[in-house]
């Protein structure tokens, strides 16, 4: 039987479930809900009774859920609880113990020819050349402000998946890490969440890099420490 270890109030970064420690794997080939569920459970150093989901689009994250959340969105056809840019949130500081985010991962996409990203993650937004093809350039805002909404030992989940255009590599989720970092955030975790299939255009029949297939739930921590 693994070691038991003491737990803070409702959780630590250890966790346990029924009087027994059980770990989080660093590669996760399930649901996001599922996932989100195990990191909720796994990385707030007490029970989070308020959660933002700043980008919750349809709301597929919380299937299932018993969670009380407020979800924004910019987009109002989602019919989220809050309409609202993630980059001005219209909250007092230290608001939250949780946020979630969730943002656009592929500018520019086309039609996928197995499955329609677009349709089923919103990916409609594009990116331009001046902005380097991604959405990196929206991110630091973004971070700012869930900095700002986070009371202390809060916890950022964020899912970002890097991709190719313009025949380059684009490191999102290093541009990430890098604008969370320069807010205050510590990045604490990293889990690389498996697809089902690589998105693959019709145009790209013939592509000389490998196919994404995985994307990754990044934890941060409002903290000068992890653990």
């Amino acid at each position: 039987m693994p070691e038991q270890l003491p737990i803070d109030g409702f959780a630590r970064s250890a966790r346990a479930r029924n009087g027994t420690y059980e770990a989080v794997g660093s590669v996760w080939d399930g649901e996001d809900a599922e996932l989100l569920e195990r990191l909720l459970s796994f990385y707030p150093r007490k029970r989070p009774k308020r959660i933002l989901d700043a980008t919750v689009n349809g709301g597929r994250f919380w299937r299932g859920s018993t969670r009380s959340i407020i979800g924004m969105d910019i987009q109002p056809q989602y019919k989220p609880k809050l309409v609202g840019d993630n980059s001005q949130m219209p909250f007092r500081g230290e608001a939250f113990d949780v946020v979630v985010y969730d943002p656009p991962h592929i500018p520019n996409q086309g039609r996928d020819n197995q499955k329609d990203f677009t349709v089923r993650f919103g990916l409609v937004q594009k990116s331009s050349k001046e902005t380097g093809y991604s959405f990196s350039h929206t991110y630091p805002a973004f971070v700012r402000e869930a900095y700002r909404v986070l009371r202390p030992e809060g916890v950022l989940l964020c899912k970002i998946a890097d991709y190719i255009h313009n025949h380059r590599y684009q490191w999102a989720h290093v541009d990430l890490i890098q604008a969370a970092v320069a807010a205050g955030f510590q990045p604490c975790d990293c889990i690389v969440k498996v697809r089902k299939g690589p998105i693959i255009d019709p145009k790209w029949i013939v592509a000389h890099h490998s196919r994404r297939q995985h994307c990754y739930w990044l934890v941060f921590r409002k903290s000068d420490k992890c653990e």
